[in-house]
């Protein structure tokens, strides 16, 4: 990276050349070297810990999560209009964020369910039935070569398989049983719109939720993949969470194996679709252990997890969770892993954690600026626009952090980005110059609007 610190902010129309003056490289300023040092204790002096060494994860017992829960409830109701205003203002760039794009909040661009596609059908138009079905003598296993098609399996057909696994996933069912009931569910509900809404009128759900704390693994994990599968259905979310879903989702989060963990960040970020959840997930203390994963899991665990938190991250609190717990250093990690999908979505998080004042410093300190300017300087083009609207919320309101992206060496790359790059590259290139020209001239300091990163929806 090339380090500027003497140079001169060139002016409209100013080639970028006569205004750089060459200077050396600062010794062991690599971002190999920082990268590499990003996840040791040492690397980020005074930051927290991440979750799963010494995190707030450890002491969120029942008692505590419940605690935070009737604090919700007492909170909750009409507020004074003076803190709506405030809020509304507060949270406009943590809303306009929720649209950054389609592919990183769609189901239809991830496949959650570890054993096959989850996506989202168009709602089949349901097939006339009877009120009254007979279940008879149905054996579970057809359900193993069943053609599931629309043609093939009408909601007739379906039906009596729905209402005997409900039957075997009663409380005094044997636990093999209950296990298979679940895998059956969990199979069912991974096809059609019309036999998840169906699975969710039989009084599957509430049965289901037992399960999420079963010490049966196998059991475990088709509970957290059959109730993400069951919430793409949108009327089933709200059974989902009146069922008393998202602790146990969390206790799976935290305790299951690797696909069923991931399952269960993609099934909390389906419930979040209902904002009310966002502020109850948090408080049931699913921010460490996604962090957890986002740190140490495969990259299809890491990608669940970041999409998760870049929704439960709308609600501040839950970006102070994120923080504490220790997110922004493997995120800053993340920014170099190119190729692998997980860079964007990274530098979207902490666009959104730089929101906040503690999220700006935690930034900072991980070395989030120098691999930010990096990827403008030499990342895709699709990059180097995320990474702008990043570097843009650090330093929109924090003079001190322009500063510090000055003696980065970011000029250069920025004045190149704002004459070569989209046209949301340029003016947010653009942009963040004219800040920095602010600071070269003593106007820094002055109160802007937060960066919106919803400007780089596609």
């Amino acid at each position: 990276m090339v380090s500027l610190a003497g140079s001169q902010i060139p002016s409209p129309g100013q080639s970028p050349c006569a205004a750089a003056r060459p200077s050396q490289h600062r010794t062991g300023h690599s971002m190999r070297t920082i990268r590499s040092a990003l996840l040791q204790p040492e690397s980020c002096p005074g930051s927290p810990h991440l979750a799963g060494e010494d995190s707030d994860m450890e002491n969120l017992t029942d008692s505590v999560i419940d605690f935070h829960l009737s604090e919700l409830a007492a909170t909750a109701g009409p507020a004074h209009p003076a803190a709506v205003a405030k809020s509304s203002s507060a949270n406009a760039a943590a809303t306009e964020m929720l649209e950054l794009s389609r592919d990183f909040s769609d189901y239809s661009s991830f496949n959650s369910d570890i054993s096959g596609e989850l996506e989202r059908l168009a709602a089949a138009a349901a097939t006339p039935r009877s009120d009254v079905v007979e279940i008879g003598a149905v054996d579970l296993n057809e359900l193993e070569s069943m053609d599931l098609s629309v043609e093939a399996a009408p909601l007739e057909r379906v039906e009596p398989f729905v209402l005997a696994c409900v039957q075997a996933l009663g409380a005094d069912a044997a636990p093999d049983a209950r296990r298979t009931a679940a895998a059956r569910i969990r199979l069912l509900a991974k096809h059609r719109s019309d036999i998840r809404e169906l699975i969710g009128v039989s009084g599957a759900i509430p049965a289901l939720v037992p399960l999420l704390r079963s010490t049966d693994p196998v059991a475990q994990e088709s509970a957290v993949t059959a109730l993400l599968n069951l919430s793409l259905e949108e009327r089933n979310r709200s059974a989902i969470t009146a069922a008393g879903a998202i602790k146990p989702l969390v206790y799976a989060l935290r305790t299951g194996t690797a696909p069923a963990k991931q399952n269960a960040a993609c099934a909390l970020l389906s419930l979040s679709g209902i904002e009310e959840n966002r502020a109850t997930i948090g408080a049931c203390g699913a921010i460490p252990p996604l962090v957890v994963l986002l740190s140490a899991g495969s990259t299809r665990g890491k990608k669940d997890a970041l999409t998760t938190l870049y929704r439960l991250c709308s609600a501040r609190r839950n970006k102070e969770r994120a923080v504490s717990a220790g997110a922004v250093v493997p995120l800053v990690h993340l920014i170099g892993e190119r190729g692998s999908g997980t860079s964007e979505k990274a530098m979207v998080v902490l666009a959104s954690l730089a929101g906040i004042v503690e999220g700006r410093d935690a930034v900072v300190d991980a070395g989030g600026i120098p691999a930010l300017v990096e990827t403008i300087e030499d990342g895709p083009a699709r990059e180097r626009e995320f990474a702008v609207v990043a570097l843009l919320q650090l330093c929109s309101e924090c003079p001190r952090n322009r500063a510090l992206l000055v003696r980065e060496g970011a000029i250069p790359p920025l004045v190149a980005l704002s004459q070569s790059g989209s046209a949301r590259a340029k003016h947010k290139a653009e942009t963040l110059l004219g800040y920095l020209r602010e600071q070269r001239q003593g106007v820094g300091g002055c109160r802007v609007e937060p960066v919106a990163a919803s400007s780089l929806a596609r």
